[in-house]
């Protein structure tokens, strides 16, 4: 567990930067999908489910 809290921190940071700097390209997308991929297996994936949810649900009532 706290192997995976490291890397999706890690994976975020990096993740901020190349979007900080706008740099674009494999390596780019490498970092995003190891942030999604290591961000799904910890406790906070349920929480950004419902709001993702939430927040579809809503679009619809604007």
């Amino acid at each position: 567990m706290a192997v995976t809290i490291t890397l999706v921190a890690l994976f975020g940071l990096i993740l901020a930067l190349l979007l900080r700097s706008k740099t674009l390209g494999v390596g780019s997308a490498f970092v995003a999908v190891m942030f999604g991929f290591y961000l799904a297996s910890t406790g906070a994936a349920p929480a950004i489910t419902e709001i993702v949810t939430s927040l579809i649900n809503a679009l619809p009532d604007l």
